[in-house]
Parts: C-alpha cells; structure tokens; sequence
C-alpha cells in the first residue's frame, strides 16, 4: 500500500504540522529512516535484537477455553510475552538503532500506561543512552509501578502537572523539549501518531506483528482468519497487525476504542474514531475528540493507554476507505473482558487489550460469525493495571 504519500498524508490525513524549528528535524530525521530502512545491515541488526532481546516470534495462541465458550475460533497475537510485557519494544528498539545511526546521545518519550516508557527507558540503558520520559501526574499516580522500572533502569521521569495531567499532555510537553535540544536529542514517539514520518516509522516497526501472525496461522489453519481484532488508542499496536493483510480484502478489521465511563451519555469521554471530529493535534491531522469551539476534549478510560483524544492518522484513512470497522467499549465492560481472558485462558491481559477482548462477546452474539476465526491482538500483559482492577471491583 503506497501510504502516506510524499507529504505524510494517509488520503486527507495526516502531514507535518509543526513548528519551523522542528520542520528541518523532522525532514533530517525522515531521510536518514528511508536511507536505513532498505539498508541489510540495519535489517540484520534489527532482528537480530528482536529475536535475541526482544523474544520474537511471539506465539499465536489458540484459546482453546475461550474459543469454545464464544463459538469462534480465537487466536492471541501474544506481544504480552516479549521483554517489557508489550508491544512497545518493537517500536523502541527500531528507533533506539536509528538515533544511535543519527548519532543522538538523548532519547525523549511520552507514555500513558507506561509500557512505552518502560520500553524506551529499557533501550536507552541497552544502548547507553540518556533517557527522560514524560508522564502525566494522573497517570503516574495510576501507574505507580511502571515509574518504579524506569527509574530502575536509569530514566528520568519527569512529572507534567498541565491540562489534564495524562498522555496528550506528556507528547506536548515532550514535544517543547525536543524544540528546545533539537541537537543532540531524539523524541523516541511511541504510537502511530505525531507529525510525519513517525506514524509511518512506527506502523514499519510494529508491522512484525501482523508479518509473524500471517505465516503463523497460515501454518496452523492452511487459510487466513476471518477477522483481526484490536485495541486502539493512538493505534499502534492494531496497525502492525492490520497493515500487512492490507490487500487480503477478505479479511476484516476491527479496532476497539475505549469509550470511558458513561459513554453513551456523554460522546466526549474518548472514542476518537466512533464520536470525534477531524481537526490537528500534536502535528498531524486526523479525528480528535473536541468541544463545540473546536478545542481538544479531556479523554477518558480505565486503562491509561487509552487516555488519548485522538488516534493516528492511518486508521482515520482505513476508516474512511471503509477498510477497517471501529467500534467502542466501556471501562465496565474492559473489566469484563479482563476477568474474562484471566479466567477462562489463565492469561492476565493489560486493560488497553481488555476492551478488544470483550468485543469478542459482541461479535459473538451474532450467527453470522459462528465458527469464524479470528486474531486478537493482545498487546501486552495486565500486571501494571492489578491496582486499579482492584480500585474498580471495590
């Protein structure tokens, strides 16, 4: 699929709008990906990190209880077993090589749930870099746990008190300190958003997800599933398993936001794709979540991943195109699905992956997809959410 075009653009989402500080960078930074991207070298060494650091491949999981119980055949995408308990490490490891290749020393990152900071931080004491990570007071006070393990590995984290105190508030801040070290820092974005190239940089790197998940129920089913399913927040890791069966049209895509509590009362509690408007955010243009003025609404959901009042620019295209299918899911109903994986797979899902396994319910109460066979993403493992399943249960 030949997206984006020259100028970033996904059909009419997408671009580069930022400040001319950063335009040069982010021109810099966009020839020096093209150059190593078809580059052998950078590809072995590439893989060879995510093999012998990462974990890849990851399984594909028949889920056999869970199976039997919906009346389809579901298979686990299991990112929740690589290094860090997340999808994030494809994504930080890909773009630690080319920092080191641009000869950067600083790495910056944002993080809600905390997973991409973990990751970042986890790449940065690999490679002997220093790290600051940015991270809401909301999310932080969420996420106690996951600060700890930077800290542990040597990042900074340092606390953003402004807005709503969570993960829009962490990119705007992470994005006034890159302006401000343009030179020796590079800003490690963790999602499929932000200003080209980096939904692009991002969807690439996560792209081993649906590459492994093709060959590996190709080998299992002789055939290609019905349906994938995923989570989506800013979207990244629903476009790594989306992108590669782009041209399978037989195959449908779902992508799950979170529609935060009382949802269906009040359209601006989060689900970009399903309630927003299109409009700019963090120097790309896609679906945002907005008051009647145009301003960017406070978002909400259960799993600080979510957290987020826009997504990226390509799912706003595969939406458009009607390639791929969103939908939403509630904080109550991603508990559900939370206590549903753990108890009928004896897996613990992270609460961003807990909505798209609910949906399974959904889908399952349909004849049509009796027997179907799907792949559900499951980007990463629930440890970091246990206080806050336990906060809600209370």
């Amino acid at each position: 699929m030949k997206v984006p075009d020259s100028k970033g653009y996904f059909g009419r989402f997408g671009g580069k709008f930022m400040p001319e500080t950063l335009v040069f960078c982010l021109a810099q930074l966009e020839k020096h990906y093209r150059k190593i991207r078809t580059s052998r070298k950078f590809r072995q060494e590439l893989g060879y990190y995510l093999k012998e650091y990462v974990g890849r491949p990851s399984p594909l999981t028949h889920a056999v209880r869970l199976s039997g119980q919906l009346g389809m055949k579901i298979y686990l995408k299991r990112e929740d077993l690589l290094h860090t308990g997340a999808h994030k490490i494809n994504n930080t490891v890909g773009q630690a090589l080319l920092a080191r290749y641009m000869g950067k020393k600083r790495i910056i990152a944002e993080t809600g749930a905390g997973q991409h900071g973990v990751a970042t931080a986890t790449v940065a004491a690999l490679f002997g870099m220093e790290c600051d990570v940015f991270m809401g007071e909301e999310d932080i006070r969420r996420q106690r746990m996951n600060v700890f393990r930077m800290q542990t590995l040597g990042a900074r984290v340092i606390p953003v008190s402004s807005g709503t105190r969570t993960l829009k508030d962490a990119c705007s801040e992470a994005l006034r300190d890159w302006v401000s070290r343009v030179k020796d820092t590079y800003y490690l974005l963790g999602s499929v958003i932000g200003p080209h190239p980096y939904p692009m940089m991002v969807r690439d790197f996560q792209s081993v997800i649906g590459q492994e998940a093709k060959r590996q129920f190709r080998q299992k089913e002789k055939r290609l599933p019905d349906y994938l399913v995923a989570c989506v927040g800013g979207g990244s890791n629903a476009i790594g398993l989306f992108y590669p069966f782009f041209n399978d049209k037989k195959i449908k895509f779902i992508g799950v936001e979170a529609a935060g509590e009382g949802f269906f009362k009040n359209s601006h509690h989060s689900a970009s794709l399903v309630r927003g408007r299109i409009g700019i955010l963090h120097g790309t243009k896609s679906f945002l979540l907005q008051d009647a003025y145009g301003q960017i609404s406070e978002a909400h959901s259960v799993a600080p991943g979510l957290d987020y009042p826009g997504v990226g620019p390509e799912h706003a295209y595969y939406q458009q195109i009607k390639r791929a299918h969103y939908v939403a899911v509630n904080d109550a109903q991603a508990i559900e699905g939370f206590k549903l994986l753990s108890l009928c797979e004896g897996i613990i899902p992270a609460l961003e992956s807990s909505h798209a396994v609910y949906y399974l319910n959904i889908m399952a109460k349909k004849k049509a997809n009796r027997n179907k066979k799907v792949i559900l993403c499951l980007s990463g493992r629930g440890d970091k959410d246990l206080e806050i399943v336990q906060e809600w249960i209370r």
